[in-house]
């Protein structure tokens, strides 16, 4: 599988941005696509996570409410629209795909596939 991540950029805080990802290569047992972030001098953190099939989400609660993850089955992309933004959500973001969706799993854990990272930076 491979994933191309984009849309990253600058931004105000309070503003929005929409990430995509393209995934090429995918095959009909990897059912998971998600999104992780890495800010300077922290770990990567599970963002938002999509079933292929059905369209489950989960959100960490730190973007719930803000951040929505959605997909298009015919172009084999994902999204990331990121409103009210704040200063927080400075990192880079990275999209991931997985064989099988496993929802909370991610909080934890990472997914099996991983592309180059997009910088987002929210300015306050």
């Amino acid at each position: 599988v491979q994933l191309q991540a984009s849309g990253g950029g600058l931004v105000q805080a309070g503003g929005s941005l929409r990430l995509s990802c393209a995934a090429s290569g995918r095959t009909v047992s990897s059912d998971a696509m998600g999104w992780f972030r890495q800010a300077p001098g922290k770990e990567r953190e599970f963002v938002a996570a999509i079933r292929w099939s059905g369209g489950n989400t989960y959100y960490a609660d730190s973007v719930k409410g803000r951040f929505t993850i959605s997909r298009d089955n015919a172009k084999n992309t994902v999204y990331l629209q990121m409103n009210s933004l704040k200063s927080e959500d400075t990192a880079v973001y990275y999209c991931a795909a997985d064989d099988y969706y496993r929802g909370s799993y991610y909080v934890n854990h990472g997914m099996h596939y991983w592309g180059k990272g997009t910088l987002v930076t929210v300015s306050s």
